[in-house]
């Protein structure tokens, strides 16, 4: 979804006339025509009638939101206007894959659209420095999972999803519908390495439900999400996740559980609380703004049936 082509999509309701919001933005109508039609694409569903225009259902319905997404954009390049000299700024984005699933491009393309002259460098994250690469300033921003309680860093939540398990899939639990907490907490789950901060090791192994029992470690060690797959599917232990990991990441010979009773997690984007930067605020803002879009709750994770 291209911002133009939202703007077009406002600019033709606000103005009734294909060729009124041509004049308006400077275009061919042919060419406003084109930024609806691939909207509608993008979108799978039609948004105007043609004659006379209006609004569909589905347009209605995107309106208030395509106004919400051009003005995050808007705030987003007003928060850095005064960055618009010759000095070229850069902002370090790391990403713990997969981020917040299909939020991610989202908000890097927004932001790229609304701040063409402020690069964009992403930076890949492991299981050991999600948080160090922020607080010692290797990275400036980061996608990272679950949210974090740090003071040293500012944490915006951008999606809440529900837990799964991920295993092998020719294993016992392979044909479940869905699985109890207490139907894995004794199981043996994937190790990560001793620098692994705490919070990521109890999360994946959901030591919130386990009342001081102690976890069963297996023998796979995973730096990675790729290398949690790849021990997964070796049978060397099992990982509690987020619901949108397991889809992006259905390697062959592993399975994704919905684990019924576990407390929904957080994926989340952190800074560092001392950068005062307005790029970052500019970039912390847009992404927000997105995540909270309902519209664009379609580049959310979808509630899988079982909630």
């Amino acid at each position: 979804m291209q911002l133009r082509h939202v703007e077009s999509f406002l600019a033709v309701v606000e103005e009734g006339q294909f060729a009124r919001a041509a004049s308006r933005l400077f275009l061919s109508p042919p060419a406003v025509t084109g930024h609806v039609r691939q909207l509608e694409r993008d979108l799978g569903t039609p948004l105007l009638h043609r004659s006379p225009v209006s609004l569909t259902p589905a347009g209605t319905r995107f309106l208030p939101h395509a106004q919400a997404m051009v003005a995050a954009a808007n705030a987003a390049s007003a928060a850095v206007k005064d960055l618009h000299g010759t000095r070229e700024t850069v902002i370090r984005v790391g990403v713990m894959a997969p981020g917040a699933a299909e939020l991610t491009p989202a908000i890097l393309r927004a932001f790229c659209r609304a701040q063409p002259r402020t690069r964009l460098v992403v930076e890949s994250l492991g299981f050991t420095d999600f948080l160090s690469a922020v607080l010692e300033h290797r990275v400036d921003v980061a996608f990272i999972r679950p949210a974090p309680h740090d003071e040293r860093v500012v944490t915006d939540t951008l999606t809440v999803e529900p837990r799964i398990l991920l295993t092998v899939a020719a294993g016992d639990l392979a044909d479940a519908e869905g699985v109890r907490l207490a139907d894995v907490l004794d199981l043996d789950f994937v190790r990560f390495p001793e620098t692994t901060p705490r919070l990521l090791s109890d999360y994946g192994s959901f030591a919130a439900a386990r009342n001081g029992m102690e976890t069963r470690w297996g023998v796979g060690r995973a730096t990675s999400a790729q290398d949690l797959m790849t021990s997964i599917a070796a049978g060397w232990g099992v990982a509690g996740t987020l619901h949108s990991l397991g889809r992006y990441y259905r390697a062959p010979g592993t399975c994704a559980i919905p684990v019924v009773d576990a407390p929904w997690e957080a994926s989340a984007l952190i800074s560092r609380r001392d950068d005062l930067r307005p790029e970052i605020k500019a970039f912390r803002d847009l992404a927000v703004a997105l995540a909270r879009d309902p519209e664009l709750g379609r580049l959310r994770p979808p509630v899988p049936p079982w909630h």
